[in-house]
Protein backbone atom coordinates (compact mmCIF):
# COMPACT_ATOMS: atom_id res chain seq x y z
CA UNK A 1 0.00 0.00 0.00
CA UNK A 2 1.42 3.09 -1.29
CA UNK A 3 1.54 6.14 1.31
CA UNK A 4 -0.56 9.18 1.03
CA UNK A 5 1.12 12.08 -1.02
CA UNK A 6 1.54 14.97 0.30
CA UNK A 7 -0.25 17.65 -0.86
CA UNK A 8 2.01 20.93 -1.96
CA UNK A 9 2.26 23.38 -0.36
CA UNK A 10 0.69 26.16 -3.27
CA UNK A 11 -2.75 23.66 -3.25
CA UNK A 12 -2.70 24.13 0.42
CA UNK A 13 -2.64 27.95 0.62
CA UNK A 14 -5.18 27.87 -2.58
CA UNK A 15 -7.49 25.93 -0.33
CA UNK A 16 -7.10 27.95 2.66
CA UNK A 17 -7.42 31.86 0.80
CA UNK A 18 -10.53 29.61 -0.96
CA UNK A 19 -12.45 29.15 2.25
CA UNK A 20 -14.54 32.05 4.07
CA UNK A 21 -13.11 33.48 7.76
CA UNK A 22 -14.63 31.47 10.16
CA UNK A 23 -18.47 32.87 11.18
CA UNK A 24 -18.88 34.20 7.53
CA UNK A 25 -21.57 32.45 6.74
CA UNK A 26 -23.38 32.86 10.17
CA UNK A 27 -22.93 36.71 9.65
CA UNK A 28 -24.73 36.27 6.30
CA UNK A 29 -27.92 34.88 8.31
CA UNK A 30 -27.55 37.38 11.28
CA UNK A 31 -27.74 40.20 8.26
CA UNK A 32 -30.42 38.53 6.86
CA UNK A 33 -32.53 38.64 10.07
CA UNK A 34 -31.92 42.09 10.92
CA UNK A 35 -32.78 43.78 7.34
CA UNK A 36 -35.94 41.71 7.49
CA UNK A 37 -36.78 42.97 10.98
CA UNK A 38 -36.27 46.60 10.15
CA UNK A 39 -37.79 46.28 7.07
CA UNK A 40 -41.00 44.25 8.63
CA UNK A 41 -41.04 47.97 10.38
CA UNK A 42 -41.79 49.27 6.92
CA UNK A 43 -45.56 48.76 6.63
CA UNK A 44 -46.40 49.73 10.01
CA UNK A 45 -44.79 53.23 9.23
CA UNK A 46 -46.92 53.14 5.64
CA UNK A 47 -50.38 52.73 7.69
CA UNK A 48 -49.23 55.30 10.41
CA UNK A 49 -48.89 58.28 7.39
CA UNK A 50 -52.16 57.10 5.40
CA UNK A 51 -53.66 58.27 8.93
CA UNK A 52 -52.61 61.79 7.20
CA UNK A 53 -54.28 62.60 3.55
CA UNK A 54 -51.44 61.40 1.13
CA UNK A 55 -50.86 58.52 -1.36
CA UNK A 56 -48.84 55.91 -2.28
CA UNK A 57 -46.66 57.84 -5.20
CA UNK A 58 -45.94 60.82 -2.54
CA UNK A 59 -45.09 58.96 0.08
CA UNK A 60 -43.05 56.63 -1.74
CA UNK A 61 -41.54 60.17 -3.54
CA UNK A 62 -40.64 61.63 0.13
CA UNK A 63 -39.07 58.16 1.20
CA UNK A 64 -36.48 58.19 -1.64
CA UNK A 65 -35.90 62.04 -0.96
CA UNK A 66 -34.86 61.15 2.52
CA UNK A 67 -32.84 57.92 1.68
CA UNK A 68 -30.96 59.19 -1.47
CA UNK A 69 -28.63 61.58 0.26
CA UNK A 70 -26.96 58.76 2.03
CA UNK A 71 -26.82 56.30 -1.15
CA UNK A 72 -25.02 59.78 -2.62
CA UNK A 73 -22.31 60.43 0.22
CA UNK A 74 -21.66 55.92 0.62
CA UNK A 75 -21.23 55.56 -3.48
CA UNK A 76 -18.74 58.26 -2.97
CA UNK A 77 -16.93 57.43 -0.65
CA UNK A 78 -17.00 53.51 -2.18
CA UNK A 79 -15.43 55.05 -5.44
CA UNK A 80 -13.03 57.07 -3.51
CA UNK A 81 -11.77 54.07 -2.13
CA UNK A 82 -11.95 51.55 -5.30
CA UNK A 83 -9.36 54.96 -6.73
CA UNK A 84 -7.07 54.69 -3.73
CA UNK A 85 -6.36 50.80 -4.35
CA UNK A 86 -5.93 51.62 -7.85
CA UNK A 87 -9.12 49.05 -8.71
CA UNK A 88 -11.51 49.49 -11.85
CA UNK A 89 -14.66 51.30 -11.74
CA UNK A 90 -17.54 49.15 -12.88
CA UNK A 91 -18.48 49.38 -16.30
CA UNK A 92 -20.92 51.62 -17.33
CA UNK A 93 -23.20 48.39 -19.01
CA UNK A 94 -22.89 47.46 -14.85
CA UNK A 95 -23.87 50.58 -13.11
CA UNK A 96 -27.00 50.72 -15.53
CA UNK A 97 -27.89 47.23 -15.13
CA UNK A 98 -27.71 47.60 -11.24
CA UNK A 99 -29.75 50.70 -11.64
CA UNK A 100 -32.46 48.99 -13.43
CA UNK A 101 -32.25 46.14 -11.31
CA UNK A 102 -32.65 48.75 -8.35
CA UNK A 103 -35.73 50.09 -10.07
CA UNK A 104 -37.94 46.35 -10.12
CA UNK A 105 -36.93 45.69 -6.69
CA UNK A 106 -37.23 49.30 -4.84
CA UNK A 107 -39.42 51.22 -7.13
CA UNK A 108 -41.74 48.84 -8.78
CA UNK A 109 -42.37 46.32 -5.85
CA UNK A 110 -42.37 49.68 -3.48
CA UNK A 111 -44.72 51.49 -5.05
CA UNK A 112 -47.19 48.32 -5.70
CA UNK A 113 -46.82 47.34 -1.83
CA UNK A 114 -47.45 51.39 -0.57
CA UNK A 115 -50.12 51.07 -2.80
CA UNK A 116 -51.32 47.83 -1.75
CA UNK A 117 -51.55 48.80 2.10
CA UNK A 118 -54.12 51.48 1.31
CA UNK A 119 -56.49 48.89 1.02
CA UNK A 120 -55.38 45.83 3.01
CA UNK A 121 -53.50 45.79 6.84
CA UNK A 122 -50.07 46.15 7.62
CA UNK A 123 -50.00 42.34 8.86
CA UNK A 124 -51.97 41.27 5.55
CA UNK A 125 -49.62 42.90 3.36
CA UNK A 126 -46.50 41.13 5.04
CA UNK A 127 -48.06 38.10 4.58
CA UNK A 128 -48.93 38.16 1.07
CA UNK A 129 -45.49 39.70 0.25
CA UNK A 130 -43.60 37.56 1.87
CA UNK A 131 -44.33 34.50 -0.41
CA UNK A 132 -41.48 36.39 -2.28
CA UNK A 133 -39.20 33.42 -1.36
CA UNK A 134 -41.42 30.76 -2.95
CA UNK A 135 -41.02 32.92 -6.19
CA UNK A 136 -37.26 33.39 -5.50
CA UNK A 137 -37.43 29.36 -5.38
CA UNK A 138 -39.15 28.35 -8.53
CA UNK A 139 -37.84 30.89 -10.52
CA UNK A 140 -33.73 30.07 -9.69
CA UNK A 141 -34.54 26.61 -10.56
CA UNK A 142 -36.38 27.73 -13.26
CA UNK A 143 -34.11 30.31 -15.18
CA UNK A 144 -30.72 30.84 -13.23
CA UNK A 145 -29.58 26.94 -13.16
CA UNK A 146 -29.90 26.88 -8.83
CA UNK A 147 -30.85 23.39 -7.47
CA UNK A 148 -33.97 23.29 -5.51
CA UNK A 149 -34.02 20.48 -3.21
CA UNK A 150 -36.28 18.85 -1.16
CA UNK A 151 -34.73 20.31 1.79
CA UNK A 152 -35.69 23.53 0.56
CA UNK A 153 -38.94 22.74 -0.42
CA UNK A 154 -39.60 21.11 2.78
CA UNK A 155 -38.39 24.25 5.13
CA UNK A 156 -40.13 26.65 2.89
CA UNK A 157 -43.71 24.54 2.68
CA UNK A 158 -43.46 24.66 6.20
CA UNK A 159 -42.82 28.28 6.24
CA UNK A 160 -45.69 28.75 4.43
CA UNK A 161 -47.92 26.23 6.19
CA UNK A 162 -47.69 28.69 9.07
CA UNK A 163 -48.21 32.04 6.75
CA UNK A 164 -50.95 30.05 5.34
CA UNK A 165 -53.16 29.51 8.52
CA UNK A 166 -52.69 33.40 8.88
CA UNK A 167 -53.55 34.13 5.71
CA UNK A 168 -56.85 32.03 5.82
CA UNK A 169 -57.77 33.83 8.56
CA UNK A 170 -56.96 37.52 7.68
CA UNK A 171 -59.07 36.64 4.18
CA UNK A 172 -61.99 35.99 6.16
CA UNK A 173 -62.11 39.44 7.63
CA UNK A 174 -61.07 41.50 5.31
CA UNK A 175 -63.63 43.83 3.42
CA UNK A 176 -63.96 44.20 -0.76
CA UNK A 177 -60.83 45.69 -1.54
CA UNK A 178 -58.91 42.38 -0.03
CA UNK A 179 -58.57 41.46 -3.86
CA UNK A 180 -57.47 44.95 -4.89
CA UNK A 181 -55.09 44.92 -2.26
CA UNK A 182 -53.39 41.32 -2.38
CA UNK A 183 -52.98 41.85 -6.05
CA UNK A 184 -51.05 44.72 -5.88
CA UNK A 185 -48.42 43.34 -2.94
CA UNK A 186 -48.46 39.85 -4.89
CA UNK A 187 -46.85 42.06 -7.76
CA UNK A 188 -44.35 43.37 -5.38
CA UNK A 189 -43.86 40.00 -4.37
CA UNK A 190 -42.76 38.74 -7.98
CA UNK A 191 -40.83 42.29 -8.64
CA UNK A 192 -38.80 41.08 -5.03
CA UNK A 193 -38.26 37.88 -6.06
CA UNK A 194 -36.30 39.21 -9.27
CA UNK A 195 -34.83 41.57 -7.98
CA UNK A 196 -33.11 38.71 -5.39
CA UNK A 197 -32.23 36.83 -8.24
CA UNK A 198 -30.87 39.37 -10.25
CA UNK A 199 -29.13 41.22 -7.80
CA UNK A 200 -26.40 38.89 -5.98
CA UNK A 201 -24.07 38.07 -9.96
CA UNK A 202 -24.04 42.47 -10.06
CA UNK A 203 -23.31 42.34 -5.97
CA UNK A 204 -20.48 40.43 -6.46
CA UNK A 205 -19.13 42.01 -9.38
CA UNK A 206 -20.10 45.70 -8.54
CA UNK A 207 -19.25 45.55 -4.26
CA UNK A 208 -22.03 45.25 -2.02
CA UNK A 209 -21.98 48.91 -0.66
CA UNK A 210 -21.51 50.35 -4.24
CA UNK A 211 -23.76 48.20 -6.22
CA UNK A 212 -26.67 49.15 -3.36
CA UNK A 213 -26.77 52.72 -3.42
CA UNK A 214 -26.30 52.54 -7.77
CA UNK A 215 -29.91 50.27 -7.16
CA UNK A 216 -31.27 52.58 -4.87
CA UNK A 217 -30.42 55.51 -7.14
CA UNK A 218 -32.11 54.01 -9.87
CA UNK A 219 -35.33 53.23 -7.49
CA UNK A 220 -35.49 56.75 -6.86
CA UNK A 221 -35.26 57.85 -10.54
CA UNK A 222 -38.00 56.20 -10.97
CA UNK A 223 -40.13 57.02 -8.17
CA UNK A 224 -39.54 61.05 -8.27
CA UNK A 225 -40.41 60.31 -12.34
CA UNK A 226 -43.78 58.71 -11.49
CA UNK A 227 -44.58 61.56 -8.74
CA UNK A 228 -43.54 64.79 -11.23
CA UNK A 229 -45.07 63.39 -13.85
CA UNK A 230 -48.73 62.73 -11.83
CA UNK A 231 -48.59 65.14 -8.99
CA UNK A 232 -47.89 69.10 -8.70
CA UNK A 233 -44.55 70.03 -6.95
CA UNK A 234 -46.75 71.48 -4.11
CA UNK A 235 -47.62 67.53 -2.84
CA UNK A 236 -44.73 67.33 -1.52
CA UNK A 237 -45.25 69.81 1.56
CA UNK A 238 -46.90 67.17 4.01
CA UNK A 239 -47.57 67.45 7.94
CA UNK A 240 -44.49 67.39 10.27
CA UNK A 241 -45.87 64.07 11.20
CA UNK A 242 -45.73 62.34 7.82
CA UNK A 243 -41.80 64.26 7.32
CA UNK A 244 -41.00 62.13 10.07
CA UNK A 245 -42.66 59.12 9.39
CA UNK A 246 -40.31 59.63 5.46
CA UNK A 247 -37.73 59.94 7.55
CA UNK A 248 -37.74 56.71 9.43
CA UNK A 249 -38.78 54.97 6.13
CA UNK A 250 -36.04 56.98 4.56
CA UNK A 251 -32.97 55.56 7.16
CA UNK A 252 -34.33 52.48 9.39
CA UNK A 253 -36.71 51.17 6.63
CA UNK A 254 -34.59 52.02 3.75
CA UNK A 255 -30.87 52.67 4.15
CA UNK A 256 -29.96 50.00 6.74
CA UNK A 257 -31.96 47.05 5.63
CA UNK A 258 -30.94 46.94 2.24
CA UNK A 259 -27.21 46.65 3.13
CA UNK A 260 -27.48 44.59 5.62
CA UNK A 261 -29.60 42.57 2.48
CA UNK A 262 -26.78 43.22 0.32
CA UNK A 263 -23.95 42.19 2.87
CA UNK A 264 -25.94 38.77 3.43
CA UNK A 265 -26.36 38.45 -0.20
CA UNK A 266 -22.83 37.92 -0.55
CA UNK A 267 -22.67 35.34 2.02
CA UNK A 268 -25.63 33.52 1.55
CA UNK A 269 -27.79 32.44 -1.11
CA UNK A 270 -30.72 34.02 -2.75
CA UNK A 271 -33.04 31.35 -1.26
CA UNK A 272 -31.89 31.05 2.03
CA UNK A 273 -31.79 35.32 2.18
CA UNK A 274 -35.03 34.85 1.05
CA UNK A 275 -36.37 32.06 3.44
CA UNK A 276 -34.97 33.94 6.11
CA UNK A 277 -36.68 36.54 5.18
CA UNK A 278 -39.93 35.59 6.34
CA UNK A 279 -39.09 36.03 9.59
CA UNK A 280 -40.50 39.94 8.66
CA UNK A 281 -43.97 39.32 8.72
CA UNK A 282 -43.91 37.59 11.98
CA UNK A 283 -42.40 40.75 13.26
CA UNK A 284 -44.57 43.27 11.34
CA UNK A 285 -47.70 40.96 12.93
CA UNK A 286 -46.09 41.26 16.55
CA UNK A 287 -45.56 45.48 15.51
CA UNK A 288 -49.17 45.82 14.05
CA UNK A 289 -50.92 44.90 17.22
CA UNK A 290 -48.59 46.87 19.65
CA UNK A 291 -48.29 50.08 17.42
CA UNK A 292 -51.34 49.77 15.16
CA UNK A 293 -53.76 47.63 17.52
CA UNK A 294 -54.23 45.13 15.54
CA UNK A 295 -55.84 41.62 17.10
CA UNK A 296 -53.48 38.85 17.57
CA UNK A 297 -55.36 35.39 17.40
CA UNK A 298 -54.98 31.79 17.91
CA UNK A 299 -54.23 31.32 14.27
CA UNK A 300 -51.51 34.41 14.10
CA UNK A 301 -49.46 32.63 16.73
CA UNK A 302 -49.73 29.05 15.08
CA UNK A 303 -48.83 30.41 12.35
CA UNK A 304 -45.86 32.30 13.46
CA UNK A 305 -44.28 28.78 15.40
CA UNK A 306 -44.76 27.40 11.89
CA UNK A 307 -42.64 30.42 10.15
CA UNK A 308 -39.92 29.82 13.02
CA UNK A 309 -39.36 26.36 12.77
CA UNK A 310 -39.44 26.27 8.69
CA UNK A 311 -36.56 29.44 8.39
CA UNK A 312 -34.67 27.68 11.18
CA UNK A 313 -34.48 24.16 9.53
CA UNK A 314 -33.34 25.38 6.76
CA UNK A 315 -30.70 27.95 8.12
CA UNK A 316 -29.25 24.90 9.83
CA UNK A 317 -29.70 22.50 7.03
CA UNK A 318 -27.93 24.90 4.71
CA UNK A 319 -24.75 25.69 7.04
CA UNK A 320 -24.48 22.22 7.80
CA UNK A 321 -24.70 21.62 4.00
CA UNK A 322 -21.83 23.97 3.33
CA UNK A 323 -19.27 22.77 5.73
Amino acid sequence: MEPEKPVPAHQTLAAAAAAPPRGYVEMGYIFAAVGAFLFSTKAIAIKLAYEEPIDAATLLALRMAMALPFYIVIAGLSVHALNKRGDPLPSAGLVLKSALVGAIGYWFASYTDFLGLEYISASFERLILFTYPFFVVVFGAMFFGQPMSMRVLAAVGLSYVGLAVIFVEKAGLEGHNTVIGASLVLSAAVAFALYQLLAKGLIGKVGPKLFTCIAMGGAAIGAFAQFFLTHPPADLIVSERVYLLALFLGIGSTVLPTFFMNAALQRISAQANATIGTLSPVATILLAVAILGERLSLADILGTGLVLVGVGWYALSERNASR
